[in-house]
């Protein structure tokens, strides 16, 4: 178990850094470095078929911002994380699951105030999905 362990840490360490990067969606279909790295509803590359259960989905109720992928949850596939980050790169909040989770559901409490925010989530087979909106 610790070999799976140490590849889910470092895969949410390279997701942290690409995400804390700010890599605006015009910038990663203009630059092909980030095809294959992050996938986004209008840049799905490979996973084109996979965007309704991948795409982070978010909902804002004042201060409080729900995270939910729409994916099933077994040992062999499922949603690993799901993170909030600002327009300038910084984590808000991070929520790691595991295959016995019922859902793939996270709420965060927001201080200050953020024009743009993220939302991420990482499948442990489908890579990392980002979906970008404004509060």
């Amino acid at each position: 178990m610790k070999n799976r362990r140490d590849f889910i840490k470092t895969s949410l360490a390279i997701t942290a850094g690409v995400v804390a990067t700010n890599i605006p969606t015009a910038f990663a279909n203009k630059h092909s470095f980030t095809r294959g790295v992050i996938y986004t509803k209008d840049n799905p590359g490979k996973w084109a078929k996979k965007v309704d259960g991948h795409l982070p989905i978010f909902t804002v109720y004042g201060k409080k911002i729900t995270i939910e992928t729409k994916h099933g949850m077994s040992e062999k596939h499922y949603i690993v994380r799901h993170t909030l980050v600002t327009g300038n790169g910084e984590v808000l909040g991070e929520k790691t699951f595991y295959p016995s989770d019922e859902k793939a559901l996270s709420v965060f409490e927001i201080k200050g105030e953020h024009s743009v925010l993220y939302a991420t989530s990482f499948c442990n087979k489908h890579d990392l999905w980002v979906a970008e909106f404004s509060v």
